[in-house]
């Protein structure tokens, strides 16, 4: 029985020259897998960290329309919203309670005010004086023209008279009737007479004119008293306040039979067929936002676009109010004070590298990035345009399609280089 062939083999020694072959591979090989090992601690020892790939948020440069917004919350409010004030100092007589519905002109209260009562009642008393009295220049007038005409028209007569005289004096002048001088003093009696009636006659014209002006002193003076009864009247209405719009009460100011000062707030009337948003938006956005400007309105289901319509000089806690006024018929179902959010739409540019907005545009002031290549990110120089509420415009230093880390990057510390591991 043969039981295997070990004793037929035979060892050969190889020839010299294939053993210096393989000798020659076994070096190349040690050779490049030293090289390989120096490169993989070179790159190792570059980077400063290693970051798990599962704590970043990794995004890449693309173009489009940038779309720059606002984000801001606000809350409805009614369009109208007048506060009734006192117009002088009174007791208050509430007429309306708080949530009341009235309509327009409806009384909501009341102001009793002595002063003003007693001051109306000497303003029509002096009204009623002043028209008797312009009644009566009327009568004074018309019996000093008639005074001033009788005058003239016995002056006139007088001249006729002694126009007459001359004249029959003439007539017999040439026979020697009469004597000489008395043809003389007729001539002089009809030149006195002509003086008389002529004077007479300037005088009616001249008291005609002062009745008049004097007749139109009164009229003026019965105006202004006219106005001054109508300002004295006016006051005393106010003294009963008025609904000047459809609406209801919103908040009372003062309690029932109270005394209150002038300008003193009674209660606020609120109209809420009309509303609007006021929006808190802070004072970063002011130089972007102007009137006119386009704004989406969500609260909660409704969605609804508006147009701004009032900006707030002033800046409080930074922020500054402003007013959207909805486009076209008003949404149901919103009601007064209820909090809304809205995106106000700034400017629009397309064509432009974007990224997704992230942590980074705040890191550093939005001077660096970490850009990802084959698992390395490398902090590299950036210069950011503008911003929106969901993305950003690269102005320089990256590249379309550059993979970027948004979000996360804090934990790199400032590196230089980072790892991303799986």
């Amino acid at each position: 029985m043969i039981r295997d062939t070990s004793h037929q083999d035979t060892v050969l020694n190889a020839p010299p020259a294939q053993r210096y072959k393989r000798r020659l591979l076994w070096a190349g090989a040690a050779i490049a897998l030293a090289g390989a090992s120096v490169l993989l601690l070179a790159a190792w020892r570059g980077n400063e960290h290693s970051v798990s790939a599962a704590r970043l948020r990794i995004a890449a440069v693309s173009r489009g329309t940038l779309l720059r917004d606002a984000a801001v919350n606000g809350r409805v409010v009614a369009a109208v919203s007048p506060t009734l004030y006192a117009t002088t100092p009174a007791t208050v007589t509430l007429k309306a309670s708080a949530g009341d519905t009235v309509k327009k002109g409806d009384v909501l209260a009341v102001l009793e005010s002595a002063d003003l009562s007693d001051a109306l009642k000497r303003e029509q008393s002096s009204y009623a004086q002043l028209e008797a009295e312009v009644a009566r220049q009327h009568i004074l007038a018309r019996k000093q023209k008639l005074l001033a005409r009788r005058e003239a028209d016995t002056a006139e007569i007088e001249r006729l008279s002694a126009q007459r005289v001359l004249e029959r004096y003439q007539a017999v002048a040439n026979d020697g009737i009469i004597a000489k001088i008395d043809f003389q003093k007729a001539k002089d009696a009809l030149n006195s007479a002509e003086i008389r009636a002529r004077h007479a006659e300037q005088a009616a014209a001249l008291e005609g004119d002062n009745v008049a002006l004097e007749l139109t002193t009164k009229v003026q003076q019965l105006e202004r008293q006219r106005l001054t009864l109508a300002n004295a009247q006016r006051r005393v209405d106010e003294l009963t306040v008025r609904a000047p719009v459809d609406g209801f009460i919103g908040t009372l100011s003062v309690a029932n039979r109270s005394v209150v000062q002038a300008n003193a707030a009674l209660m606020t009337l609120v109209d809420l067929s009309k509303l609007e948003v006021e929006l808190e938006v802070p004072e970063t956005y002011v130089a972007d936002i102007g009137l006119g400007m386009r704004g989406e309105i969500t609260a909660g289901a409704i969605q609804a676009v508006g147009t701004l319509s009032a900006l707030s000089p002033e800046v409080v806690k930074n922020q500054v109010l402003a007013r959207l006024r909805f486009n076209g018929a008003q949404p149901t179902g919103l009601r007064q004070n209820q909090r809304v959010s809205a995106r106000l739409l700034i400017d629009e540019k397309p064509g432009v590298l974007l990224l997704p907005r992230g942590p980074f545009v705040e890191a550093d002031g939005g001077r660096f990035v970490y850009l990802v290549r084959d698992g390395v990110a490398v902090r590299t120089a950036v210069k950011l345009g503008a911003t929106s509420v969901a993305a950003v415009e690269i102005a320089g230093g990256l590249r379309l399609g550059d993979q970027v880390v948004i979000a996360g990057s804090e934990a790199f510390d400032n590196a230089a280089r980072v790892t991303i591991h799986q």
